[in-house]
């Protein structure tokens, strides 16, 4: 049986959000085992598919798609193909070939809450380039009507849908429920993923510093460990003197591209996470609960 066509993967994974880098051969001078436009596809899972050339070159090359897969980073990489510059390589081609490694897929958001603060993030997350999912409990608050920005809405019990969740390393997820209680079963339900060995990029959470203390006793009571509970952010998003659903919505997007772009939160970026506070921040405690604004 043939192996698929690398670019009907790429649609496939773009589909379905799974982590993927394509590395192309982009240029080549005098004698080279690869020739222009020849790819290889890399998975998050380790598997490819394509070729630049074989041997020791795409050994190398496989290792910078990881590294891409990781950090989300491009590069360009140049090879000169001679035992002077390689010399353990057995490569004695005597030529040069550049190769771009590429991030292909989109990075997935799952924002639990369909509420007035998740509505405005799933808006502002798409446009920054997060493919959103939502879920809720109740199915008014999580249909396509309501998220038409999302690439997919969720209604089911929380722990059955956190069972349901893909969770990669180009994940993301946002808890905005609309109360304590539900933010505590979304996190216990994600608590049992973690102590099964499986990482967020980003795991954070709506509140204050009370209330963390708060939920976060009762999570402890309940068996949840300490190490999952370190992974959340909260309060998260950055500091703006947020008051409105939209402008916490930008806060808490603008962490999340830091942890994309940068590979760290906002406080490390910036070192203001336990700075002064008002009653204006972004990630104040907000009712989740009533019907649908307008």
């Amino acid at each position: 049986m043939s192996q698929p066509d690398v670019f009907e993967e790429i649609v496939r994974l773009r589909a379905e959000g799974i982590p993927a880098a394509l590395a192309t051969i982009v240029g080549t001078r005098g004698s080279t085992p690869g020739r222009t436009s020849m790819r290889l596809l890399v998975l998050g899972d380790g598997t490819f598919l394509g070729t630049v050339g074989g041997g020791c070159l795409e050994a190398e090359v496989y290792d910078a798609a990881l590294q891409v897969l990781a950090d989300e980073q491009p590069r360009s990489l140049t090879f000169r193909l001679t035992e002077q510059d390689s010399p353990d390589s057995g490569l004695l081609c005597g030529g040069e070939v550049t190769i771009f490694v590429e991030p292909i897929t989109t990075p997935g958001l799952w924002i639990f809450g369909g509420g007035h603060v998740s509505k405005a993030l799933c808006q502002v997350a798409e446009l920054a380039g997060f493919r959103t999912t939502v879920v809720d409990d109740r199915a008014e608050f999580a249909s396509g009507a309501r998220f038409p920005e999302a690439h997919a809405t969720v209604v089911a019990p929380y722990p059955e849908a956190v069972a349901r969740m893909p969770i990669r390393p180009n994940g993301y997820a946002v808890v905005v429920t609309r109360g304590h209680r539900e933010d505590g079963v979304v996190l216990q339900a994600l608590a049992q993923r973690f102590a099964a060995g499986e990482r967020l990029r980003f795991l954070g959470m709506i509140g204050s510093k009370t209330k963390q203390t708060l939920l976060w006793k009762h999570l402890r009571a309940a068996g949840v460990a300490d190490d999952f509970l370190a992974t959340v952010r909260t309060p998260m998003g950055a500091f703006l003197g947020s008051r409105t659903h939209e402008e916490i919505a930008v806060s808490v997007v603008a962490e999340l591209i830091a942890v994309r772009r940068l590979g760290r939160d906002l406080a490390s970026t910036w070192g203001q996470r336990e700075g002064p506070r008002g009653p204006s921040e972004g990630v104040r405690d907000l009712p989740e609960c009533g019907p649908p604004g307008p």
